[in-house]
């Protein structure tokens, strides 16, 4: 009878795994922390009020906030910006944990929208365009965004209305020079202070008659906005 054949011999012993590498340390810890207790706040058992949020009911918060750190900016000192930056901060962190839930999109798509966005429009630091000036920057930003915007059929496309109506009026008459529309422009003081009390004086003189600056100020870019159309032809 011939002899049974030895059996394999055993596999060799595997070889210690190497200790898992410790992890380097977020370099944001307080932001992660931040994400972290206002996804605990909207969680189911978190706080009622916060998971009843919208982005349409929070959109009084996000004005209020913002000009709170603007206010704060003009202020000048250091502790206010930083609590209010703190509270715009929130409120971004609000609206993308309430795309999360609803799977949508969450903040890691908002800042790598944004990373991108801003790689895509400095191409003098992230790739080989040359431009050496404050002015460079702006036309190479904005002949960028034109192509980015080639849908916009108008170049009062993405004004938001909403805006405080100086802020839009200098929006407006800066998209109103792209297609030679000008407007006379009146003398005007030497300094912003001057200019504050003679824009002051105004909306006073404005009030003393019963007129209404900022209804009189948006029925004027309502005009302007026809002119401009009108030159960009149909």
């Amino acid at each position: 009878m011939p002899a049974a054949s030895a059996p394999p011999p055993p596999p060799p012993p595997a070889p210690n795994p190497e200790p898992a590498p410790n992890p380097e340390p977020t370099p944001n810890p307080e932001l992660d922390a931040l994400v972290a207790t206002m996804h605990r706040l909207r969680a189911p058992g978190g706080c009622a009020w916060d998971r009843d949020q919208t982005h349409a009911s929070l959109v009084q918060y996000l004005t209020e906030e913002t000009y709170e750190l603007i206010e704060a900016i003009e202020a000048g000192t250091r502790e206010e910006p930083i609590e209010e930056l703190g509270d715009v901060l929130y409120q971004v962190l609000f609206h993308a944990d309430i795309e999360a839930e609803a799977g949508s999109f969450t903040l890691e798509d908002v800042a790598r929208h944004m990373r991108l966005k801003m790689v895509a429009r400095h191409p003098h630091v992230f790739g080989d365009a040359v431009a050496d000036t404050p002015d460079d920057v702006v036309a190479a930003w904005e002949h960028i965004k034109s192509i980015e915007k080639a849908h916009r059929s108008s170049v009062l496309d993405g004004i938001p209305q909403a805006m405080p109506a100086l802020a839009l009026a200098d929006k407006v008459l800066g998209r109103a020079a792209k297609v030679g529309v000008v407007r006379d422009a009146a003398p005007i003081p030497e300094t912003e202070d001057e200019l504050g009390e003679q824009l002051l004086s105004t909306v006073a003189a404005a009030r003393a008659a019963g007129l209404d600056s900022e209804r009189a100020l948006r029925s004027a870019l309502r005009r302007l906005s026809g002119d401009i159309r009108i030159a960009e032809g149909p």
